[in-house]
């Protein structure tokens, strides 16, 4: 009997051994999940508060009719961008966009150099001293431009796309094909970069020869050329529309000059 009861209580014990052993307990509380990696978003700039009088004298005159602040805007100019500015001139917009990109961005103003001439002074004026850091110069004509492939974010064309059939009234500077010129814009913008065009509208059905007579053109023969490079259309506003304005008359003539009827439009790269 005794050793009955010592072999029970043997099992007994042991049971409860492997009882115990096998108890997983109170669960584990489960971790937390790991917090997603958030990308880093450009704040959108102030525009309006890079229209300061340290600007070059006579640049804060033309702001009331180019509304610069609301075109950069719809130009999407950001902090950090890459900026190629198409015939830049005396670089009313390059100042702005120099301050709208800050030190971790830059512009680059082009233009074909026998352009150089009509507005020199303010030219250097406006880069005396290096008072734009962050500023290059591209002298080219606009169907070989001076930029990698896919390195710049946004490439603005104001008032200028009609000089590609500027001739005589240009002193017949050698400008570029047209077709190439949008080519060269879409090959130097990175994917998901802008180009951004503004002109002075000629009426409906008028030639491609108003670039030189009236310093005018159709919307209608710009906007296929883009497409055809490869851009595609984003959206178009009518902020410096005038349905007023005497289309017959050049765009340098006091009666219209500075309230010519503008087309505003940006396209993408995909």
């Amino acid at each position: 009997m005794k050793t009955s009861f010592l072999t029970i209580a043997s099992v007994s014990a042991l049971a409860l051994a492997l009882t115990a052993c096998s108890d997983p307990g109170p669960a584990p509380a489960p971790e937390a999940p790991a917090p997603e990696a958030v990308a880093p978003v450009a704040t959108t700039p102030d525009y309006a508060s890079f229209l300061t009088p340290e600007r070059i004298p006579g640049d804060s005159d033309r702001d009331a009719n180019r509304k610069p602040a609301e075109v950069m805007a719809f130009s999407k100019i950001m902090p950090g961008n890459t900026v190629f500015e198409m015939e830049a001139g005396s670089g009313y917009y390059t100042e702005l966009f120099a301050r709208a990109v800050g030190p971790a961005g830059k512009v680059v103003m082009q233009s074909p150099k026998e352009f150089e001439k009509f507005y020199k002074d303010q030219l250097d004026a406006r880069l005396k001293d290096n008072r734009l850091a962050n500023v290059t110069v591209s002298w080219s004509t606009f169907d070989k431009l001076e930029a990698a492939d896919g390195s710049v974010d946004v490439v603005t064309w104001y008032q200028g796309p009609h000089e590609l059939w500027c001739k005589a009234a240009c002193g017949d500077v050698p400008m570029g094909d047209p077709a190439a010129a949008f080519i060269e814009i879409a090959r130097v913008l990175k994917p998901g970069g802008y180009l951004v065009v503004m002109d002075h509208v000629a009426p409906s059905g008028t030639p491609n020869t108003s670039g030189n007579d009236t310093h005018r053109i159709d919307p209608a023969l710009v906007k296929p050329m883009i497409e055809a490079a490869g851009l595609a259309f984003d959206e178009e506003s009518t902020l410096l529309a005038n349905p007023s304005d005497d289309y017959t008359k050049g765009v340098f003539d006091a009666a219209v000059q500075g309230k010519t009827d503008q087309f505003l439009i940006r396209y993408k790269k995909r």
